[in-house]
């Protein structure tokens, strides 16, 4: 693709890079196959050759952009299914991402849509401000109907808490101990001891923002697979969020200062506890860390911390994929399991195989299904920004996965979960769920009626 800026505003590293990448595309349309709002809405702006050329117009033109080219470049998901698709190599990722840090700059929101982004900034990341906001969301329930389309939207994602909230799950198998608490200043849990004193080092696990309110019983499966495996496991509760939350809400002030807190900060655990990786179990979030180091490359003070920490990171699927998994005798195969790759996954940090191989190694009967490349429609707070088109992605994901004829849906991200429970009777899990239950940990789907396992010729 041609381009046109000039050379004063290539002196600018953000606008070189961009550059760069719009130089890369072809115009081939290769992405347009795989985009999700281009198959559910026909048109050229939306999707990624469309957008790439509102980018260029935008960025080159240095103008305040038109509603109309904010629409479309709002619909985007990010789900960088494109990337997958490209054969040029263009990193739409980091187009994207550039393209909505230039529109919180440039252009004027209305009133009720600029509170609404901000307040997801200000409560999502921080643990303590969104235990309030489910507080208030549950007393405004009756009169949910009552509120705009976005608030909800938000509210029907409330319903994730009553499966995957604080409440700690106990069920028939061995259940391992878990991680005791260090004084709350800390912001971190002590490992628990490992049985027989074999162990091979020390990881640290991210607690997460929403997961540590909405899925604890996520990062307890977690630390339990991992003991199993002989490692020493720090809960790293604080600082609590990786920043994709203003990342991709286009506040860049605010995701540099906490990317910048939390490299410090990570970096200092590491150091002090010996750890050898930092696990991830929210797909987002390992994204968004694994940007680290390409985010402070010209950062002389930061970008060694930055990617080490980048280096470092790696999800709880990769991480278990490199070692001898040990599951329990009783046979699995009788439990259909249909795997959804979120995108970030998949096509953020390339990881599709390792997940479906550890379901397999513990015995489960894994299922494929149709689309499995197209995004559920969570997309981060994309279900909250754009609830008309990812109710129609969720709606359409939960349809192609229930022609499978499943018992279970995995998946590597909360806000698949929460996102996709919406639209199906099938429970869904995070993936280290299942595994952890193959491996004697607790009956991930207690109390659930929906999943009869009494009716299982292997009841577990």
């Amino acid at each position: 693709m041609r381009t046109e800026f000039t050379t004063e505003q290539l002196a600018d590293p953000r606008l070189d890079e961009a550059n760069s990448i719009l130089r890369k595309c072809v115009h081939c349309g290769f992405c347009n196959s795989t985009c999700p709002t281009f198959k559910l809405i026909g048109d050229e702006l939306d999707g990624p050759r469309g957008r790439i050329y509102l980018l260029k117009d935008m960025l080159e033109r240095d103008t305040t952009p038109s509603k109309q080219v904010v629409k479309h470049l709002d619909r985007c998901l990010s789900c960088l299914s494109c990337m997958t698709a490209c054969p040029s190599g263009v990193n739409y990722m980091r187009l994207i991402d550039e393209g909505r840090s230039y529109i919180e700059k440039k252009f004027n929101r209305p009133l009720m849509e600029r509170l609404f982004r901000n307040a997801l900034a200000l409560t999502l990341p921080c643990p303590g401000r969104f235990r309030l906001l489910l507080i208030l969301s549950g007393l405004l329930s009756p009169i949910k109907q009552l509120l705009p389309e976005r608030f909800r939207a938000a509210m029907n994602l409330r319903s994730g808490v009553t499966r995957t909230g604080q409440k700690q799950r106990t069920g028939n198998g061995n259940n391992r101990s878990s991680a005791s608490s260090l004084p709350p200043e800390s912001g971190r849990l002590s490992p628990s001891p490992l049985e027989g004193g074999n162990r091979k080092g020390a990881v640290g696990l991210i607690a997460g923002c929403v997961q540590q309110v909405m899925g604890t019983n996520i990062n307890s499966a977690s630390i339990r697979l991992l003991e199993q495996q002989g490692y020493q496991v720090h809960l790293l509760s604080d600082p609590p969020c990786c920043g994709a939350v203003e990342h991709h809400l286009g506040k860049t002030a605010k995701s540099e200062k906490r990317f910048k807190q939390n490299i410090a900060t990570w970096i200092k655990i590491a150091d002090e506890l010996g750890l050898e990786a930092l696990i991830v179990n929210a797909s987002g979030c390992g994204t968004m860390m694994k940007e680290y180091g390409h985010l402070f490359r010209h950062d002389e003070a930061l970008a060694a911390d930055a990617d080490r920490v980048s280096e470092m990171c790696r999800d709880i699927s990769e991480f278990l994929s490199g070692q001898t998994m040990e599951f329990r005798s009783v046979e699995m195969n009788n439990i259909r399991v249909a795997y959804q790759s979120p995108c970030s996954m998949q096509h953020g940090q390339k990881i599709d195989s390792q997940p479906l191989n550890l379901l397999q190694q513990a015995g489960f009967d894994v299922q494929e299904f149709p689309e499995k490349y197209m995004c559920c429609g969570s997309a981060g707070v994309y279900n909250l920004l754009q609830s008309e088109i990812a109710h129609e992605l969720g709606k359409r994901k939960t349809a192609h996965i229930e022609q499978a004829n499943i018992d279970v849906i995995a998946s590597g991200n909360l806000g698949c979960i929460m996102h996709m429970q919406q639209f199906t009777s099938i429970p869904i899990v995070h993936t280290v769920e299942l595994l952890d239950w193959a491996a004697s940990g607790p009956e991930p789907f207690q109390g659930d009626t929906r999943f009869p396992l009494d009716k299982k010729s292997n009841t577990l």
